[in-house]
């Protein structure tokens, strides 16, 4: 039998204890490119299969329901399936510098999908709940030539979505549809008819795939503007597997609970590749993953049955885990909880802990990183707060950065400066050359436009995200540890702190909550709760708002953008209120702006056109002191 790290060729029948640098040092000794078995994803996962073929690779639940029948698909078969699924692009045209995108659910073939994309071209994971603006713009972007859609479907507009782009897909030459009949005078197929042509024990293009060749494109950033896409090799993806089975030392046959979307590295990579790969399960909880309310709602039966031995999500699932009772259910299964793509506020790892008595694992980093690239290292001391050490060949800096980005120098310990990463899961840069200026420092360390500081240990603690800082009147208030004490408070079950615009100081602090179910605040009482707590005056909300449910992105972020249009939309209503005294009706809505950034748009009613110069510099003359652009529409 392999080694029990089926993707490093030097470790044997056990990992090693990870208990000190010297430790870490030791596994480094060995360079890198001389230690992975795997040159490419299909490798990876062709290993992984190896490890026991006939156990199970995916258990899908149609409803996250532990009394769901699952269906089962073999580490045999799957592989097979990845196999066809890279021919049938083959066949479509796809070659290895091709782009196959996709917009699915969490269905059995957007695995298969995803993983045969890479082995054919390069696959591009697209979020299906964008706009179809922001969706054909992330295509375009990628010079789609196969697009793979959920069919028509109650439920999901994915392929009305399809429908309406299609004509502004200029390098478009197929279309593959799951769950649909398809339609080849059109040029769309039925995924099912044409993956049962091809054959599945080799690769018909008899590509030998380099870890130099790019595996994917996946799409990051705001709202607005030109999309982002980062731009992955094969390499970058084995290594976030291989470092995360080393940390967390995986074994074959055991079970994942997942409910990441796949056009989030964490789901893709972290979850997937690597518990595919160490021969394990991934046990999906629906098309919707975790968005799936049963998800949660099952989530102690679901660990009982399948014996999972992680509660791994994002912060905002394991916040909502609290609130559910374990009841009778057996979840002794479990060794550890961990979260990643947001920070895991203190407040509820400490109830985690105490609650549960799992350790903790935080991990860091982003989709430039392929995904972790530091955690709690589970044989050492967790320091809760902190994101944990650099993975075994990644680094870490805290560095002093000029106006244009330019290397000041290192910060000193435990000074709070820039987080750069540079290391094998780091990519070289975006796909439009234009986003990557800034993206780097000195050339291989990617900044990741965090704020954050090292400990005299090497432990990583992020403490804001440089623009999420508030800046009131000049002065830089970081929301972290003003959103550690909000959600300290036992009615809050998410929290948030954004800048609201204020004439005078730029910005005001202002909270949003989501408070626990059946929980409530009497007027003024967090806000008094964060003043008496915070050492900084300036840095206490000035009003905290309850919002229900708070508003988050596609894998649980809060998505903050919104928020800021919501705190700038109450200023400005309250600012133009004189208007509604001279009986004129006019209405503030704030949203994205592609040039801008953010717009206040004020729609005034009823007015006559004669006065609408007047109405409109009243409009500006109120709005004038404020950074933010308006605009004003007469409707």
């Amino acid at each position: 039998m392999a080694g029990i790290h089926a993707l490093d060729r030097l470790i044997g029948d056990d990992y090693p204890d990870l208990l000190t640098d010297a430790d870490v040092r030791a596994i480094e000794n060995t360079p890198y490119a001389e230690r992975i078995a795997a040159a490419s994803t299909y490798e990876a996962i062709r290993l992984g299969a190896a490890r026991n073929p006939e156990a199970p690779a995916i258990q899908f639940l149609p409803n996250a329901d532990p009394a769901d029948t699952p269906l089962t698909i073999s580490h045999r078969d799957f592989f097979a399936r990845v196999t066809q699924a890279a021919n049938m692009f083959g066949a479509l045209g796809a070659g290895k510098d091709d782009v196959i995108s996709f917009m699915l659910p969490l269905l059995p073939d957007a695995f298969v999908t995803l993983f045969g994309a890479e082995a054919a071209g390069i696959a591009n994971p697209v979020n299906p709940l964008l706009e179809p603006h922001q969706i054909a713009e992330i295509l375009e972007a990628a010079k789609t030539t196969i697009l793979v859609a959920l069919g028509p479907m109650p439920g999901t507009d994915i392929w009305q979505k399809v429908e309406q782009i299609r004509p502004q897909l200029k390098h478009l030459k197929a279309i593959v549809q799951v769950g649909g009949g398809g339609d080849p005078a059109r040029g769309t197929y039925a995924f099912n008819d044409l993956i049962r042509q091809q054959p599945a024990d080799r690769l018909v293009s008899g590509r030998t795939i380099s870890g130099s060749d790019i595996a994917a494109y996946f799409h990051t950033g705001g709202t607005t503007g030109t999309p982002k896409l980062v731009r992955h090799t094969h390499a970058n993806q084995v290594y976030q597997a291989w470092a995360l089975n080393l940390l967390l030392k995986a074994k074959p046959g055991g079970n994942l609970l997942f409910g990441m979307p796949l056009f989030h590295v964490g789901g893709s990579l972290t979850q997937a590749l690597a518990t595919l790969s160490a021969g394990g399960c991934l046990v999906v909880l629906s098309p919707s993953g975790w968005r799936n309310p049963n998800a949660v709602k099952n989530i102690w039966s679901l660990i009982e049955r399948f014996k999972a031995e992680a509660l791994s999500s994002v912060p905002t699932v394991l916040a909502a885990t609290l609130a559910i009772p374990t009841g009778s259910a057996d979840i002794s299964s479990l060794k550890y909880a961990a979260g990643g793509g947001s920070a895991i506020p203190v407040a509820v790892g400490s109830a985690i802990e105490a609650k549960f008595k799992l350790p903790v694992v935080e991990v860091y980093g982003m989709t430039e990183t392929s995904s972790v690239h530091t955690m709690a290292y589970p044989d050492r001391p967790i320091r809760l707060g902190s994101v944990g050490l650099p993975l075994p060949y990644a680094r870490v800096r805290i560095v002093k950065l000029d106006a244009d980005g330019r290397l000041l120098g290192d910060c000193a310990v435990d000074e709070i400066g820039v987080v750069i990463m540079a290391g094998p899961g780091v990519f070289d840069g975006y796909l439009n050359d234009a986003h990557n200026k800034g993206a780097f420092v000195d050339e291989i360390w990617v900044n990741s436009g965090d704020l954050g500081r090292l400990d005299a240990d090497g432990y990583l603690w992020i403490t804001g995200r440089a623009k999420d800082l508030v800046i009131r009147g000049g002065h830089n208030i970081d929301p972290a540890p003003i959103e550690e004490i909000m959600f300290q408070h036992p009615a809050v079950g998410f929290a948030a702190v954004v800048g609201q615009p204020d004439a005078y100081a730029g910005e005001l602090p202002v909270g949003y909550v989501q408070l626990k179910p059946g929980a409530s605040v009497q007027p003024g009482e967090l806000e008094a709760w964060v003043r008496e707590r915070t050492p900084e005056r300036a840095a206490a909300p000035v009003q905290v708002i309850p919002i229900d449910p708070m508003p988050v992105t596609g894998v649980g972020k809060v998505f903050k953008p919104r928020l800021r249009w919501d705190a700038a939309q109450r200023v400005f209503t309250a600012v133009l209120s004189p208007l509604a005294g001279k009986g004129i009706d006019c209405k503030v809505k704030v949203g994205a702006h592609g040039s801008h950034g953010s717009i206040a748009t004020v729609t005034v009613t009823g007015v006559p056109a004669n006065m609408h110069d007047a109405v409109t510099g009243e409009v500006d003359k109120l709005l004038g002191p404020f950074v933010m652009r308006h605009e004003v529409v007469f409707a």
